[in-house]
């Protein structure tokens, strides 16, 4: 699962000319979800942007996450994320997942930020969508929860 997390003074998605979320100061949250991706993998990305620290404090400092510091959270779903385009001009997204497991994982992600008190709109799933957003920084991210193979732990250096 890769989501691309910016801090935004506001944010709105719109689905032919509606707006369909919009929110005021907190980030807005690009999200694609990988093959193999599952509800503790989402569980986990879901909690660390919650309590991901990029919104300042009072000495001006990236040290309180979005719980700390208020805010709302505007998740649009987007399966280019996942694209591969180190090979050809045309991208491919064999790494995407279909998108009768990605809907119920982006709304999982969804639930649980609700859950641990980020007010949350969204775009629409599927849909093609028209993203607006004005940064506070600008401040983005790229965070990845990935997918790791069984018997795929990391070795010891010793």
């Amino acid at each position: 699962m890769i989501a691309v997390v910016s801090r935004v003074s506001r944010a709105e998605v719109r689905v032919e000319g509606e707006v369909v979320g919009a929110i005021e100061a907190g980030m807005l949250i690009l999200l694609g979800v990988v093959r193999g991706d599952d509800a503790a993998r989402t569980r986990r990305l879901a909690e660390r942007i919650a309590r991901f620290r990029f919104f300042r404090d009072e000495a001006g400092r990236m040290d309180r996450s979005i719980l700390e510091s208020g805010g709302s959270a505007l998740v649009v779903s987007q399966f280019t994320l996942v694209a591969d385009g180190r090979k050809g001009r045309r991208p491919s997204f064999e790494r995407a997942a279909p998108p009768e497991l990605a809907e119920p994982l982006i709304e999982l992600f969804v639930a649980v930020l609700d859950e641990l008190g980020v007010p949350v709109r969204t775009g629409r799933f599927g849909a093609l969508m028209a993203v607006e957003s004005v940064g506070d920084g600008p401040v983005t991210f790229v965070l990845e929860e990935p997918v790791r193979a069984v018997g795929n732990a990391p070795k010891s250096l010793s």
